[in-house]
Formats: C-alpha cells, structure tokens, sequence
C-alpha cells in the first residue's frame, strides 16, 4: 500500500486514478510515499524520511523546493501542458480586453447615471473615449513556446495576426505542434522590437527576473500590449507603470495583483485565474496521477523538473531503481552490487540531469533486501527501493 498526501483541493477525478487497493489517499497523512499539491508553499516543508516522489498539479514549481528535494533523492514532477488550453484562453481573453478598452467601458457604462433615454445619450456621447483596434494584421510576440506558448501563437496566426517567437531550449514536440507561419527571433530584443503585443511563457528563474525591464520597454513599439500570464517577476511593476504613465506603453494585463497596479485604469490585473478551470485542474490531477502511479509502481520518469526522464519495459523478476548523484564510476559501482550479491542483471537503464542520475534496473532473479542495503551504501546514493 503507497500512502498519498494530498494538500489543497486535488480534483476527484484525478484521485480516482489511483486504485483504492493500492493507494491511501488523504491530507492527515505524516509520512507519505507521495505528495500532490497544487499552489502551497512547501520551502518550510520538513521532507518525510518515506517520501519518494511530489507532484505539483500545474506547471510552475516555484512553491516546491525543488533542489532541496532533489538532493534527498525525492522526484518533483509537474504537469506541463494540462492546463495550456485554460492558459491560452485568458491570454486571447486579455488581448481584447486591452485593445477594446473593454474594461474601461465597462466601468464607464456602471457610472452612467440617469434615465434610460439620458443614459442612451450619455453612452452616445461618450463611447468615443473607448475606441479600440482590431487583432487581424498586428504582431504577437510569444516569448517562451512551450505547450502554453505554442497553443496562443497556433490561434493567433488563425485569428488572422502576424506572430513571431522566440525560444532558445524549444522541444521537438513543441516544433512539431507549431504553425509554420510563426516567426522565429534570434533573441528577445528583436522579438521586442516587432511586436504589438508581448505574452510570457516561462519560468521564472534568475535569467527570467526582470526580463521585461526599462531598457527594453524604451525599444518596443509605441502603444504595444503587456500580457503576463506566466509569474510575477517576469515584468518589471515598475518599468511598465512608468512607461503606461509616459504613453510609451497603451495597456499591461497580468494574472498577478499588486497594489501599485491596481490603482492604474491602463493595467488589467485578475486573480492567477490562468489554470482556474475545472477542466484545467482535472487534467493536472490526471495527469500527475498517472505520472506517480507509473513511478511508485514501475519507477518510470516522465514530466520530472529535477531527475531525468527514464522509461524501461519489464523484464526479469525483480525491478531496482535508485536516485543518486551523478558522479564517476557509479555504474560500476551499482553493477559490481549486484555482481556482489549474485544476482545478475536483466537490463538497465541509466541517466542523468545535472547534478542528478537515476539507474533503473531489473534483475533475472527474485532479490532480497540485501541488495537494496548494498546500494544504499554506496556513495551518492540517494535512495535505493525494490518495486
């Protein structure tokens, strides 16, 4: 039996995925074997001594100490995509809001006071302050084309507007998934200076922090669109107030309140609806379910933020894995293991990431603990388990 914390509201249709026979599932438990979660903040997190995998219910992991959980050898994995289609809808959404003015008219018709007739007139009169533009012929700019960024630049191009990209660690799925008609940029700066519009779509790290500051404010388009529907941080609050202030910018729009903003009828700020839709978070539960399932039971890697991505059919009668450093002679160390208990290997698999590896191996002979106390032993050896 795996033991499953989960923390915030996880959707039932992405728990039923794993089977009460073999899971118990709930937020009361100490010591789990896995964790779920959606936006808590785990960085004060004591990390249980059982604990073997998280899975966060979106795609950021900014709330997850991710390198912390990586050097206990615990596997953090995400949900990249699951929530791209809820994602991709808000940024189209926050496009026309910008460039109709719609929540400045909004707020404008709540104003109007009068009879009906004086109302009709007042609307008459002042319905020119909203004049907005239309999408066709403008120039997005997506800047990270993940399975987010790939999604809004394919309906921008159908909505009849010119996009262009930019994406240096760009996959071959996302390639594959992308209209031709997207324009590649050497770098960010170009990308800047092409575009009407600008949406974010990447993490935010040291090299994202402040991506969009003064100086490249001062080289985009007059009049151009801020969308940041990605993380607070990406933008600078401050550059872009000052650039809406001077006119040099028309309109920002973000997922992420802040006090400074919210004062500002040129800035649109919602409540990080991105992923908020009930099919969104369905699909993220679904899918880390199925991710933590297919590690707990067969110890494949799939959508890992810190280890690598390791699949191995089954073969042989008992399966190993091991998280581990990636550190010199470490296969011959784990190889001569098992050479040293007597058991010989079926197949294996080895990769690694960074700082980190994972071996996954099975062996053509049932195992006793033995072997998982060898393998503990070894140096870097984060954690050993027989599945």
């Amino acid at each position: 039996m795996f033991n499953v914390k989960t923390i915030n509201n996880i959707s039932d249709k992405g728990l039923s995925r794993l089977p009460a026979d073999t899971y118990s599932v709930s937020p009361d438990l100490d010591d789990p074997d896995a964790i779920i979660l959606r936006s808590q903040n785990l960085h004060d997190m004591e990390i249980p001594a059982n604990l073997k995998v998280v899975g966060r219910a979106g795609a950021g992991t900014n709330n997850v100490p991710v390198e912390k959980l990586g050097d206990e050898g615990v596997v953090v994995f995400n949900a990249p995509g699951a929530n791209a289609n809820a994602v991709k809808e808000l940024v189209i959404a926050g496009m026309l809001l910008a460039c109709r003015n719609i929540c400045q008219a909004w707020q404008y018709a709540e104003n109007v006071q009068g009879t009906d007739e004086e109302q009709n007139k007042a609307v008459e009169a002042g319905k020119k302050k909203y004049v907005g533009y239309e999408l066709p012929g403008r120039t997005l700019g997506v800047v990270g084309l993940g399975a987010i960024g790939v999604e809004i630049a394919n309906v921008a191009v159908a909505l009849g507007m010119r996009v262009v990209g930019f994406d240096p660690t760009i996959t071959v799925k996302s390639a594959w998934k992308m209209s031709a008609d997207v324009e590649e940029m050497e770098n960010v700066d170009q990308l800047l200076q092409e575009a009407d519009f600008v949406t974010f779509h990447v993490p935010l790290v040291d090299a994202t922090k402040d991506l969009l500051n003064a100086d490249r404010i001062a080289s985009m388009k007059d009049g151009a669109v801020i969308l940041n529907f990605a993380r607070h941080g990406i933008v600078n609050d401050d550059a872009v107030l000052a650039a809406l202030e001077s006119g040099k910018l028309n309109a920002y729009v973000c997922d992420f309140p802040a006090e400074k903003l919210k004062r500002n009828e040129q800035v649109i700020t919602l409540p990080h609806l991105g992923a908020s839709t009930a099919e969104a978070e369905e699909n993220c539960a679904m899918m880390i379910a199925d991710q933590i399932k297919d590690f707990l039971q067969n110890g494949n890697i799939k959508n890992s933020v810190n280890f690598p991505a390791v699949k191995l059919p089954r073969g042989g009668k008992s399966r190993v894995s091991l998280t581990h450093k990636n550190m010199p002679d470490m296969i011959a160390k784990i190889s001569t293991a098992v050479g040293d208990a007597g058991y010989n290997i079926h197949h294996m698999r080895n990769e690694s990431r960074n700082d980190l590896a994972y071996t996954l191996m099975d062996i053509e002979c049932e195992i006793g603990n033995d072997l998982i106390e060898k393998f503990s032993a070894i140096e870097g050896v984060l954690k050993a388990r027989q599945i």
